[in-house]
């Protein structure tokens, strides 16, 4: 008698899936750079390195009608005093005062009388956030219509995507991921916001990677990395890079097997993959050997991210209980509690969730439905849609430390993971995934 395949069901809750509507060039500047670690002998200097500092730009972004005055007051000499008592202004530091422009008179000929006075002076420069991206679909940009509701992603904010990408930017480092496989069921690779983002990929099933009949994968792959600041639809946790490699394990149907699981792992690692994402699973533990095996192997050099379950009665599912990969249970509309459809441990089955982040409301089963939203991700054929459970939460994850390795790519799997799970935020007793501090773990200025 043939025994049954075992089947290894997606952890998305249903998707809705629903259409969408100057003088001279300025000196190159050398970005500062970070250290991967920080030494006991880092942290005994005392002094400051001196700086250079060029002439001002005054074609780079400015504030208008005004002028700094860079000047010691208690050295100014009388024909200093003069020029300024005709003039507005407004004392920032003993070393600084701010200048108002009056009016008739542009700000760069002002500053010119000023330096004639003998007084040093630059423009009031202009300092933006370094990434917040343009895609519509990013907090504080125009949103994105759903079944005529317009949403943004909110998930970005609440495990401060942003704030990781800035710091990277600030060591010079450009917001990118290392290699990430998506075992999933494929992802749309003519999806405008997965152009140059997708690696051919490998398929187990009888179509091709680069295609996605069930939509389940596209929406993962694209919470980790949609092309991110290119003004359109949504922004992806790892921001740019051809570095996401979707391995179709998953059928039409939403199942795998133990034999296509596990040549879909053997084949990431064969790859060279970082971070391999699991949004799939199986109540219980069923005793898996063959693919505990594949697990325990592909630990060694990948950091493995699995979703949790979506049924809150039956324990943290297969292959997230496995001790090597890091097992992620979603919040929904509030970061203080679990989602109501989360798995999470029994008395039975005791296994811990090791990290949570937001896996939409759930507006299909929560009574809290009205509070939140669902996650709004990428759908096949250039569409968008909301969606909710911890299939949704896991790749967040999986982004992070995509970003982690590719920071710092000395640090093995389990040092990764370890970081990772000590820079989790606490909320609500929860471990709360949280981008910045994870990417800080790794990378110190």
């Amino acid at each position: 008698m043939n025994t049954p395949l075992l089947s290894f069901p997606l952890l998305a809750l249903p998707l809705l899936l629903a259409a969408c509507g100057g003088p001279g060039e300025p000196e190159p500047v050398t970005p500062p750079t970070c250290s991967r670690f920080v030494s006991a002998a880092a942290l005994r200097v005392s002094s400051v390195s001196p700086s250079a500092v060029r002439a001002p730009d005054w074609t780079a972004a400015r504030m208008p009608g005004r002028v700094l005055i860079l000047e010691d007051h208690t050295r100014l000499v009388a024909q200093n005093l003069r020029v300024l008592s005709t003039i507005r202004t407004q004392r920032i530091s003993p070393n600084l005062t701010l200048a108002v422009t009056p009016a008739g008179q542009g700000d760069q000929a002002f500053a010119s009388t000023l330096s004639a006075a003998g007084l040093r002076v630059q423009p009031d420069f202009v300092y933006s956030s370094l990434a917040l991206p343009n895609d519509p679909g990013f907090p504080g940009n125009k949103g994105i219509a759903v079944q005529n509701v317009t949403l943004t992603q909110t998930y970005l904010t609440r495990v401060n995507a942003a704030g990781a990408w800035n710091h990277l930017e600030s060591c010079g480092a450009a917001p990118v991921g290392a290699l990430t496989a998506v075992l999933d069921s494929g992802a749309d690779a003519t999806h405008v916001d997965l152009k140059d983002r997708l690696l051919p990929g490998q398929s187990f099933v009888d179509t091709p990677a680069n295609t996605d009949e069930l939509g389940h994968g596209t929406g993962v792959a694209g919470l980790i990395g949609a092309a991110t600041n290119n003004a359109v639809g949504l922004a992806g946790m790892t921001w740019s890079g051809r570095t996401v490699l979707p391995i179709k394990v998953l059928d039409a149907a939403g199942n795998t097997s133990t034999s296509d699981l596990t040549q879909g792992l053997n084949a990431a690692v064969a790859q060279r993959v970082k971070v391999i994402n699991m949004s799939l699973g199986i109540p219980g533990d069923p005793g898996d050997a063959a693919l505990d095996t594949a697990l325990n192997a592909a630990a060694q050099t990948a950091v493995l991210v699995a979703a949790a379950g979506n049924t809150r009665g039956e324990g943290v599912y297969y292959p997230a209980s496995n001790p090597n990969v890091i097992a992620v249970g979603a919040v929904g509309s509030s970061d203080t509690q679990l989602a109501c459809y989360s798995a999470r441990p029994n008395d039975t089955l005791t296994r811990r969730l090791d990290l949570v982040a937001p896996g939409g409301a759930g507006v299909d089963v929560c009574d809290d439905a009205q509070a939140g939203q669902d996650h709004l991700v990428l759908a096949p054929n250039n569409r968008y849609t909301t969606t909710a459970g911890t299939s949704e939460a896991a790749p967040l994850v999986s982004g992070v430390v995509a970003l982690m390795r590719a920071a710092n790519p000395d640090l093995t799997a389990p040092q990764t993971r370890a970081l990772l799970l000590s820079s989790a935020r606490v909320s609500g007793g929860l471990p709360l995934l949280d981008a910045n501090a994870a990417v800080r773990a790794v990378l110190r200025k």
